[in-house]
């Protein structure tokens, strides 16, 4: 990519869930632990600003992967680890709870991706069915 240039790929996938936040964001932890992956974090973004006197909708991110998918994706585009882990925002809209995140070919796209290392990125539509199935 020559300097200076810019590859926008606005993408967010967003789902709706029955289950609350709480039950979406266990259901899609021991999901991703079932699969054999590894969560590494989950920011309740709501919590800390209530910590801090503020209002926000429930809102909470889970960061999830492998190393064995996403080590192979950032040794060929380093600037992927901007958008890895995966990242799945599960957040309160009203009485609904949507699960969002930046879809693979977005990401594939963003990072010049070749189609072997865009497929280890996109298991996680799968894995949100998953966890948006009733």
């Amino acid at each position: 990519m020559a300097d200076g240039a810019e590859i926008r790929v606005d993408a967010v996938v967003t789902k709706e869930t029955a289950r609350s936040v709480a039950d979406t964001v266990r259901l899609l932890s021991d999901t991703v632990v079932a699969k054999g992956m590894k969560v590494f974090a989950v920011i309740d973004h709501s919590g800390e600003a209530a910590a801090h006197g503020l209002t926000l909708r429930d809102t909470k991110v889970v960061l999830f992967g492998s190393p064995e998918a996403g080590t192979p994706v950032m040794a060929s585009a380093p600037l992927a680890a901007l958008d890895l882990p995966l990242k799945v925002l599960i957040w309160a809209d009203e009485s609904i709870t949507k699960v969002s995140y930046t879809a693979p070919a977005a990401l594939a796209a963003r990072y010049g991706l070749a189609d072997d290392l865009a497929r280890r990125l996109a298991g996680i539509d799968a894995l949100t069915d998953l966890v948006t199935a009733e």
